[in-house]
């Protein structure tokens, strides 16, 4: 496995860390093989790397993958992975926004017409993405909701978020529904300042997401579903009753008993229910919400 330090392939190609782009090098030497491992890499996968930087992670997954498909939006650092890695046969540079190109033509996978309600798990795709901090819950977004969707996710993150991430209920937010909708996550192991230069102001987390075959809660509308999540949320200290009836627009006695009746007390706070109970508000909800704005077009 190539050992180069980072720092020294920057040096070597005159280029410094981009803040533009939130670009922090992952230097810790053991890290790249215990992410790897982390995300269960076999010969028969294909994996999808989210900002590959100068290669570092990408000569490690290189190792252990089949195959893999290193995505980086810096065209100097482009220059450098292709010098790096155009005579290894399995893997693949790629210069594109992640955010701008679907996953399913990146791995030439064919998907039906129109967008699926939960996009097809294939079981030998992996995602892993070292990725600018201020970009990582769209980059997510964007994969958890694509046409096709990877077996797991391998992400670095803030420890704050890689926290909020695994939450339970008690201390949810809409991230860790958001997240937990999609996948079991777990974190993996921890990453000091000093693993990265130039080193962030706060630690880090390698989170691995484990996503689900099927939905955990039967929805007719993703959509519609975190409508109502992020309705529950938006005043996350206020008693569900009330938030959700400022947010939908709808009575609040109205709400309150349309929770009662599945079991939720109305009193109760948006941070305190489960991903299967939000998808029993959702359920509670919807007919309510359809009637009110059946009501407002009249």
């Amino acid at each position: 496995m190539r050992t180069d330090d980072p720092r020294h392939i920057l040096q070597r190609y005159g280029l410094s860390p981009r803040r533009s782009l939130g670009q922090n090098f992952l230097v810790d030497v053991s890290a790249p093989a215990r992410i790897v491992a982390g995300a269960g890499v076999e010969s028969a996968d294909l994996v999808l790397e989210i900002g590959a930087g100068v290669g570092a992670l990408t000569a490690a997954l290189a190792e252990k993958a089949g195959r893999v498909l290193a995505v980086e939006t810096d065209p100097h650092l482009v220059d450098v992975l292709h010098d790096e890695f155009d005579s290894q046969s399995n893997v693949t540079i790629i210069h594109g926004d992640i955010l701008s190109l679907a996953p399913h033509e990146l791995l030439e996978v064919p998907v039906p017409q129109g967008q699926p309600l939960w996009g097809r798990r294939l079981p030998h795709y992996r995602v892993v993405a070292n990725l600018p901090y201020y970009i990582t819950g769209a980059v997510m977004r964007h994969i958890l909701e694509s046409e096709i969707r990877p077996v797991c996710m391998v992400v670095t993150v803030q420890k704050e978020v890689a926290l909020r991430m695994v939450a339970e209920p008690g201390d949810m937010s809409l991230l860790a529904v958001s997240v937990q909708f999609y996948g079991q996550p777990r974190i993996l192991f921890r990453l000091k300042r000093g693993a990265f230069f130039p080193a962030p102001a706060v630690e880090s987390a390698v989170v691995r997401l484990d996503l689900f075959d099927t939905p955990p809660v039967e929805v007719a509308s993703i959509t519609e579903f975190f409508r109502v999540v992020k309705a529950g949320f938006a005043q996350r200290r206020k008693q569900l009753r009330n938030t959700l009836a400022n947010a939908l627009r709808l009575p609040g006695d109205t709400v309150a008993d349309a929770l009662s009746n599945i079991g939720i007390a109305p009193t109760r706070r948006a941070e305190t229910l489960s991903v299967t109970e939000w998808g029993s508000v959702y359920i509670a909800l919807s007919p309510l919400i359809a009637g009110s704005e059946g009501r407002r077009l009249d």
